[in-house]
């Protein structure tokens, strides 16, 4: 009994740290990067989000050492998002990486789908080229992740294509399409204004809606048999 209470508020610390970094050091980070680094150190500060990430994932085995397989799997995951990303390099913005990074938030928490998200939009991205836009990549996909792990945990989000494909999509297109389209602004515009942001919000509306699409599709396909599949494997191995 004790023992599953330390086991809760370790969970908690790292969702809370998670949280903490995710909303707060990290948009900072990249801020700092863009007006005070003149963008130009994105390497530089997309292996700092790198650290971030590993740090409340690191807090999960606090009271104890980490096993070789508990390891090896947010590694494969993230490699799947990285092989399915460089996989559909043909279809613009039609990517399974969202898909798997929910389904690893949903299956292994908040913090491994944070990590797994940052760790996929930056190994992905040096096969499709790195620049300031990876830093934000790297924190909409570890957003994602993140709130599949704690809305599923919360029992918000079901187990069920439906609850997935509608909290993919909405995810999809709120939160990565939201700030990826400022994100642009930021970058390639000498000055904010309103009405750029909204020409930038129209341009970018249908690859939101293809990455969007690609999404629901993906997870309709793939999520029952890997959250299956993962949740076989963390019983037979007890995974965290």
């Amino acid at each position: 009994m004790q023992a599953n209470r330390q086991a809760d508020n370790c969970i908690n610390r790292c969702t809370l740290t998670t949280a903490v970094l995710m909303f707060f050091i990290i948009p900072i980070t990249i801020l700092f990067g863009m007006f005070f680094l003149d963008d130009r150190k994105y390497y530089f500060i997309s292996l700092l989000m790198v650290i971030y990430a590993i740090i409340p994932f690191a807090m999960i085995f606090e009271n104890r050492k980490p096993q070789a397989r508990e390891l090896v799997i947010i590694a494969v995951l993230s490699a799947i998002a990285v092989a399915g990303r460089g996989a559909f390099f043909m279809l613009p913005q039609f990517k399974p990486v969202i898909a798997i990074v929910i389904i690893a938030g949903a299956c292994f928490g908040a913090e491994s789908g944070f990590l797994v998200g940052a760790i996929a939009g930056f190994v992905s991205n040096l096969f499709f080229g790195q620049g300031p836009w990876t830093p934000w990549q790297m924190f909409c996909f570890g957003i994602i992740g993140f709130l599949s792990g704690v809305l599923y945990k919360k029992g918000i989000l079901k187990n069920t294509r439906l609850s997935l494909c509608i909290f993919g999509g909405l995810s999809t297109f709120f939160i990565y399409g939201g700030i990826i389209n400022i994100s642009s602004l930021l970058i390639f515009m000498p000055r904010f204004s309103w009405k750029a942001l909204l020409a930038t919000y129209v341009s970018g509306f249908w690859f939101d809606i293809v990455h969007t699409a690609a999404t629901v599709f993906f997870l309709y396909i793939i999520s029952q048999p890997m959250i299956e599949k993962l949740e076989r494997v963390k019983t037979k191995y007890g995974l965290m």
